[in-house]
């Protein structure tokens, strides 16, 4: 069974860094791109960075591109998202998704084009 579960969600104040994990199992981790999303109450579920398992190419979106940095470390089959400088508007809950390697190129697209999803950490931001 596949299975994707994300920690290193918590409290921090603004302007402050925390580093959320990835661990995937029971699929061929780089048959897969991975990518993040968050959603905070009310929200959309939006896209915010993916990385390829071909090439380790990297993509952002606008909001925090310069703050946030996707790595993958492939022998303990674990993709990180390391967020500095953070924002109260960056709470929400963030998950992990994976989706064909083919596909990486609409990785921030719609939700939709994942195969498989974490059950999300909380990330909370103060002011």
């Amino acid at each position: 069974e596949v299975q994707l579960v994300e920690s290193g969600g918590g409290l921090v104040q603004a302007g402050g860094s925390l580093r959320l994990s990835c661990a995937a199992s029971g699929l061929t981790f780089d048959d897969y791109a991975i990518g993040w999303f968050r959603q905070a109450p009310g929200k959309e579920r939006e896209g915010i960075s993916c990385i390829s398992r071909v090439d380790g190419s990297t993509k952002y979106v606008d909001s925090v591109k310069g703050r946030f940095t996707v790595s993958s470390d492939n022998t303990k089959n674990t993709v990180y998202l390391q967020m500095n400088n953070l924002k109260p508007e960056d709470t929400a809950v963030y998950y992990c998704a994976a989706l064909e390697v083919h596909l990486v190129a609409i990785c921030l697209g719609l939700p939709t084009v994942y195969d498989y999803w974490g059950q999300g950490t909380q990330v909370t931001v103060s002011s």
